[in-house]
């Protein structure tokens, strides 16, 4: 990891519909100068290729090249790892960073970080994140939940995890698809605490210093 970027954060894209979600948080980060660590599931690559015009590569090398190149990213500033990449920083608690997004969060991938799974590096990046009590925030994107995902989303956030569903507000009157990714990703940044210029907080108008008009 290196010193010329903001604090790290670890972004992971897992199989749910709404990988748009996981990428706009992606290109939101370069932009904030932070790192960004990235993994992708098997199964996002094939959401990827259904839900985008994006073709995204099948290695982890040409997916960092691929990535660096999309979003205009420094040398460096996104590191992309296998799912058995095991010598990652992110698999262990002495050098994972502090903060994680599962974006979206398959419910798949929900009932493994809560039952301590650990079969590939994204359930094993989640497993430190929570031994180690750093932040944790998981998107699902699922409509109906069941009884059983509802249970794993109690006991995590009881664990203190942070559970954002990707489920878009529209008192903000979106005019296209994006304003309502953005809305989500705004609200993801705003929990990792990362300046954000995509939404507006509820109430700034009230709360901002009133101009003199002539």
């Amino acid at each position: 990891m290196s010193d010329a970027f903001n604090e790290p954060v670890t972004v992971a894209i897992t199989g749910a519909s709404g990988v748009q979600y996981g990428l706009r948080l992606i290109q939101c980060l370069v932009a904030a100068q932070h790192q960004v660590l990235v993994m992708v599931s098997r199964a996002a690559q094939v959401v990827i290729a259904t839900e985008t015009d994006m073709s995204l590569p099948g290695s982890p090398a040409d997916q960092e090249a691929f990535l660096t190149a999309e979003f205009a990213a420094q040398p460096g500033q996104i590191r992309v790892f296998g799912r058995e990449q095991w010598m990652a920083p992110v698999a262990s608690g002495s050098g994972a960073p502090s903060k994680m997004v599962v974006c979206p969060c398959s419910t798949g991938c929900l009932s493994a970080i809560a039952t301590g799974a650990s079969n590939n590096l994204i359930e094993r990046a989640a497993d430190v994140a929570l031994k180690e009590r750093r932040q944790l925030i998981l998107v699902p994107r699922e409509a109906p939940y069941s009884e059983i995902h509802l249970e794993h989303m109690l006991k995590l956030t009881r664990m203190g995890v942070v559970v954002i569903p990707a489920s878009p507000g529209f008192y903000q009157r979106p005019k296209s698809v994006a304003d309502m990714v953005d809305f989500v990703v705004a609200r993801i940044l705003n929990q990792l605490q990362i300046a954000q210029s995509l939404l507006p907080r509820w109430g700034d108008e009230l709360i901002r210093p009133a101009t003199k008009t002539d």
